[in-house]
């Protein structure tokens, strides 16, 4: 303490022994007891204590019920929620500005109440308000089943069979009360927010109170890795549930299976699953004393802390560990959103293959990444700025590693009406060309179909198709009076000009490249993650630890997990070639791609963060 004033111990080293002893005994408590001491108490519930119990009153047995609190979070939020998106705003009607609302408002909640929580909690029982964590993240996923039982059946319409001409009539009908959902699913991911704001500002900050400094870092990449672990096991559980109908049971007046545009899955099984298995954590959580046994707590007099102090948080190496990070997770947020779409896009592959291959990368990088971090700032015990040049370095390696969109992308596959003319007539970004002028052909159902010319179109009735039937139970089309005419090799002309349902193979086979190369961006990226979190929590007074998390929370998500999917959002839709435009000309969603503009600007925009990231880390 030098002039009254609080030192800051950004560049001390750190200390297995010193800075971590208990401290100031508050006023009431015996002069011979600390109050870390009474304080501590065993593992129950007043005076039901039993000793099975006392097995996991220490560091391990908290990080076990951390970890499963986080793994269900993660499943919930970043899991089923993503993976449900499209089957809910095909339920309630909802567009996808809508639903992005309904993705925002977890992070909303989250910022608005971060920094009271970490705030206030830091003087409180911290346990106790994981149990509330606990709560809280049950209710939301059960409010967000809610809306499925109350809506009624799901009707569906017509199937499109693809050929001929198609009658639709834009016309004024009954207000369906479907879409006032939307307040259902906002309330359910509000309710998730409350529930995610002490879990990791408050449940970090105890870890670190309860382990020595040089191993907080190892336990704290534990519980961040657990908590990567819920998205891939909730991509893998909402996907094999989409595969059972929504109601369950299919009408019998009906054969339809996942393939069928009318297809909807049960979204809402694993969600009712989740407020269950969460809300028997509040059992743990409620059994744990305040502290927990051990030498290695910090115990400070919290006594008068009022809002005057917020201030006192603030100093310049926070603030700039605070933007780094934020830049960090614009990228990580922005790529787990929609890496997705670009695997499907720039690669060809169905929407479910994609979604598996971008878990395969995304989630064991990641948590290798933040694990091998944790290990390496624990076993050499690296100060703060042992920790922001190992930061510096692995960010460099991930920009150097982010050139993959340079040389791994793929061009664009061939497209009637799109990407090139039909056979030299018509006009490009014009679907009608001569060869289909008189087949009234729709816009509003997106039905590909790859020609024997191996050029794809939009559906059957671009191509000029007159009839189809099943060969081998795959759909083919001829009579097809826009595809090129082929000639056998005797010379003579094959005059059925056939067509196959589906998207033409891409040629691409950069596939395998580039999910090595991102693996390993993914690596480097998420290993400046735990070490952030360790260096903030060292570059403040230890009171301050957990309003400093909360400030890095509200950061996070004010300049990184809110911005981060609407930049790569917007980036993408600005490479759309093909708008999908209804009979009433409203626009809805993308249909077609320019690959190669859609690679650069997604690396424009990661190398740009990760850029600001390594600046804001150098200074």
């Amino acid at each position: 303490m030098n002039g009254g004033g609080i030192e800051n111990p950004v560049f001390e080293p750190p200390s297995p022994d010193l800075g971590r002893q208990r401290q100031a005994t508050p006023a009431g408590t015996d002069a011979g007891v600390p109050a870390a001491v009474a304080e501590e108490g065993p593992c129950g519930w007043g005076r039901c204590a039993p000793k099975a119990l006392q097995l996991c009153n220490n560091p391990e047995g908290y990080l076990a019920a951390y970890s499963l609190l986080a793994i269900f979070q993660g499943i919930v939020v970043n899991g089923l929620i993503n993976i449900s998106i499209s089957t809910i705003e095909k339920r309630y009607l909802l567009n996808s500005s809508l639903t992005g609302l309904i993705s925002a408002s977890y992070d909303i909640a989250f910022c608005i109440l971060s920094l009271f929580v970490s705030f206030f909690g830091e003087r409180g029982h911290k346990p106790r308000w994981l149990a509330f964590s606990a709560f809280m993240l049950g209710l939301g996923s059960l409010v967000f089943s809610l809306p499925h039982f109350s809506s009624g059946k799901y009707h569906y319409g017509a199937k499109f069979e693809g050929t001929g001409s198609a009658n639709f009539t834009c016309s004024t009908s009954t207000k369906s009360s479907l879409p006032d959902y939307l307040y259902v699913f906002i309330l359910g991911q509000l309710l998730l927010g409350v529930g995610g704001t002490p879990l990791y500002t408050l449940g970090t900050a105890f870890i670190d109170d309860s382990v020595p400094k040089h191993k907080s870092s190892f336990y704290i990449g534990i519980g961040y890795a657990m908590s990567l672990l819920g998205p891939a096991i909730g991509y893998v559980l909402g996907g094999q549930l989409l595969n059972i109908y929504i109601d369950i049971q299919i009408p019998e007046s009906t054969k339809m299976d996942q393939d069928d545009p009318r297809w909807l899955g049960a979204w809402w099984i694993a969600f009712l699953a989740c407020f269950f298995s969460i809300w028997l954590l509040i059992i743990p959580f409620s059994c744990f004393p305040k502290h927990l046994p051990g030498k290695y707590l910090t115990i400070i007099s919290l006594h008068g802390t009022t809002m005057k102090q917020f201030p006192q948080c603030y100093n310049p190496v926070l603030m700039s560990l605070i933007i780094a990070s934020s830049s960090e997770a614009l990228v990580a947020t922005g790529f787990a959103t929609f890496l997705p779409k670009f695997i499907e896009n720039q690669f060809g592959k169905t929407s479910s293959f994609s979604a598996t291959l971008a878990g395969l990368v995304l989630i064991p990088a990641a948590a290798v990444g933040q694990i091998i971090s944790g290990i390496l700032v624990s076993k050499y015990k690296m100060d703060c700025k042992s920790i922001i040049k190992f930061m510096i370095s692995t960010c460099s390696a991930a920009l150097l590693l982010n050139t993959v969109f340079l040389f791994a992308k793929c061009g664009n596959e061939a497209f009637a009406g799109v990407s090139e003319t039909y056979n030299g007539t018509g006009m490009l970004y014009n679907l009608t060309a001569p060869c289909n002028a008189n087949c009234r052909c729709s816009r509003s159902i997106y039905y590909p179909v790859c020609g024997r010319d191996k050029v794809q179109y939009f559906s059957p009735c671009f191509a000029g198709c007159a009839s189809h039937l099943f060969n081998n139970m795959k759909k083919t089309y001829h009579n097809c009076s826009c595809i090129q005419k082929l000639e056998r090799e005797n010379g003579s002309e094959d005059f059925l000009y056939e067509a196959v349902s589906g998207k033409c193979p891409t040629q691409c086979k950069f596939l395998p490249l580039f999910l090595t190369f991102f693996f390993f961006t993914v690596v480097f990226t998420f290993m400046a993650v735990t070490p952030t979190t360790v260096a903030i929590l060292r570059c403040v007074p230890d009171k301050q630890r957990s309003f400093a998390l909360g400030v890095q929370s509200v950061f996070l998500r004010l300049l990184g997990t809110i911005p981060g999917p609407i930049l790569f959002g917007v980036a993408i839709d600005n490479s759309c070639t093909l708008w999908d435009i209804n009979e009433c000309k409203t626009e809805g969603a993308c249909w077609v791609y320019d690959n190669e503009r859609m690679a650069y600007l997604l690396m424009g925009i990661s190398n740009f963060a990760l850029q600001s990231f390594f600046i804001v880390t150098l200074y």
